[in-house]
């Protein structure tokens, strides 16, 4: 099942909840500082374990306060006009963070709108590939919950409508 709503993705009770993360996996702000608020200072000191992440990929680590069992860190691109590879590392991002919950046999997972924030990539883009990529995920694996976690009403009316096509 693919679903977006309103929500404050911190408080969902999932499996894993993706934040959007910075290659350092230090934090930030936006959802990622949100996330490491909310998990408390164990997440920070389990993200310094992982020694960082590259562009497009994910890394996994417990949800520590959170109602969420673990926390998937996703590194999206910075948006730099299109030409640089942006939409694939986006839907690597993904990708990864699916391979990852099936990897501990979860089931239920949300996701960000990742990399539309300071990142700036434009959110109509990053919610098509969004979408077509969970889709394409869950064709293979219909047996996941995803959670289109949005922030505010115009990114929800953005899923939406990416939703009904």
């Amino acid at each position: 099942m693919l679903r977006a709503l309103k929500a404050d993705i911190t408080t969902l009770e999932v499996d894993a909840i993706v934040t959007a993360a910075n290659a350092a996996l230090r934090g930030g702000g936006g959802v990622d500082g949100a996330v490491h608020r909310a998990a408390g200072p164990e997440l920070l000191a389990a993200c310094r374990r992982l020694g960082g992440c590259p562009t497009g990929e994910a890394r996994i680590t417990p949800g520590f306060r959170l109602k969420a069992r673990h926390v998937i860190h996703a590194v999206g691109p910075v948006w730099q006009g299109g030409g640089a590879g942006e939409a694939a590392l986006l839907a690597g991002c993904y990708r990864a963070a699916l391979a990852l919950l099936h990897g501990v046999g979860g089931r239920s997972i949300a996701f960000p709108a990742i990399s539309t924030g300071v990142y700036g990539y434009p959110a109509e883009a990053a919610c098509a590939i969004a979408v077509a990529t969970l889709r394409e995920a869950l064709a293979a694996h219909a047996s996941v919950d995803i959670i289109l976690a949005c922030f505010d009403d115009r990114t929800l009316a953005l899923y939406e409508k990416e939703l009904a096509t």
